[in-house]
């Protein structure tokens, strides 16, 4: 580990943006200054964001504040996932199999589709009238 133990990283999946503070402590998660329970009250939630940890088997062994902004709850959990998962493989390197095996390294590229002109949506097309 280096000298400055704050590890700082960025995760994005859709139009969400996660940056992280982490830093050697207690375990406590902070999202946009609350706590992990109060921003995502789901336990499902809490799971997907906390998977790395139980993946490197350190769930209680880091302190993280997380600063997120745009998208919905599954795309801002998407990317503080990514962006766990990029700062705990800074810290150890050796974690990169098996987060690769979980696909925690790999960014979810997909994005809503643009509306097309002249069209009702992306993919939607008029009703064919033959006569």
């Amino acid at each position: 580990m280096s000298d400055n133990p704050t590890i700082n990283s960025i995760g994005r999946r859709k139009t969400a943006v996660a940056r992280i503070q982490m830093k050697p402590g207690s375990g406590t998660v902070v999202v946009n200054q609350k706590p992990l329970e109060e921003y995502f009250p789901t336990v499902a939630l809490q799971n997907i964001l906390l998977h790395p940890f139980v993946t490197a088997n350190q769930p209680k062994n880091w302190d993280i504040n997380v600063t997120t902004n745009g998208g919905g709850t599954t795309g801002q959990i998407g990317a503080i996932r990514l962006a766990i998962a990029r700062a705990l493989l800074k810290n150890d390197p050796e974690l990169r199999e098996a987060f690769r095996a979980e696909g925690l390294l790999t960014r979810d590229s997909r994005k809503k589709e643009r509306k097309k002109a002249g069209q009702p949506g992306a993919r939607k097309r008029h009703q064919f009238s033959k006569r």
